[in-house]
């Protein structure tokens, strides 16, 4: 039988929300291809899906997320609602700026970093994959999200540049957070009928038109640094290089830190 285990009371707490259903998996491949095989389906509406560990946590283009045991909250959230296909994209952003308020009410200010992390003085400290099924021009999406909370002996020695962690700045439980996370979404459901509002949300949060990338275009060897001026309908960043403006696809490049 499937249960919220230690997030239960936050499943009570969010009883009659958006957001009232919680499953806990010790261990699994990925809650975003658990909850993946679950979307369209009427009961999976609204679901999140926690795992204290996975063994194929996975970022953007296959990249790897190395998360020991006990030191983050891994999950991923069914919205409660198909969308229409063409506001797909928004949702990341969208995730980002809840995931920041709710880390910013419990003492941990972060930066959202285009097109998919929140970083906590430059360093990585949660990341954001979406995934979706489109039927038609209806999407049901599922936001995974991934938080380093706890920083211990072996927490983020694999990885480089090293990650950022709550408890570097304050000490947050998970379930706290997951409550924080879940009740944020739910209060803020609604902006997702309105993309361009929530892109110049986003913008502000991200300190653009201004702030300083450092872009990697896939097959090129040398990254090359450029102003961020604006996010375009669809997730791309527009940018400014040598006085000419360019567009930057999620698809063909990607921010370094």
């Amino acid at each position: 039988m499937e249960t919220a285990g230690p997030y239960a009371e936050v499943e009570r707490a969010l009883a009659g929300s958006a957001f009232g259903r919680i499953t806990y998996i010790a261990q699994t491949t990925s809650t975003n291809a658990d909850a993946a095989a679950l979307l369209g389906l009427p009961e999976a509406l609204g679901l999140t899906i926690v795992a204290e560990s996975q063994s194929g946590g996975a970022g953007r283009k296959g990249r790897s997320w190395i998360a020991p045991p006990g030191s983050g909250l891994l999950l991923t959230t069914i919205l409660p609602s198909a969308m229409a296909a063409t506001d797909a994209w928004i949702v990341p952003f969208w995730v980002a700026l809840a995931l920041r308020d709710a880390l910013q009410r419990h003492g941990i200010p972060t930066e959202v970093h285009w097109p998919n992390d929140l970083l906590l003085h430059g360093a990585k400290i949660a990341g954001i994959l979406c995934t979706s099924r489109i039927i038609g021009e209806q999407a049901w999406v599922a936001c995974g999200i991934g938080v380093n909370t706890h920083r211990f002996a072996e927490a983020g020695t694999a990885i480089t540049p090293p990650p950022a962690f709550c408890d570097d700045v304050a000490t947050v439980a998970r379930d706290t957070l997951l409550r924080e996370i879940l009740l944020t979404f739910d209060a803020r459901l609604s902006l997702l009928t309105t993309p361009q509002h929530l892109a110049r949300r986003w913008e502000q949060a991200a300190g653009l038109p201004g702030r300083r990338y450092r872009v990697l275009r896939d097959g090129e060897e040398h990254p090359f640094e450029a102003t961020a001026l604006a996010l375009a309908t669809g997730g791309a960043l527009i940018i400014e290089r040598d006085g000419r403006r360019e567009q930057i696809d999620l698809a063909d490049a990607r921010a370094l830190r």
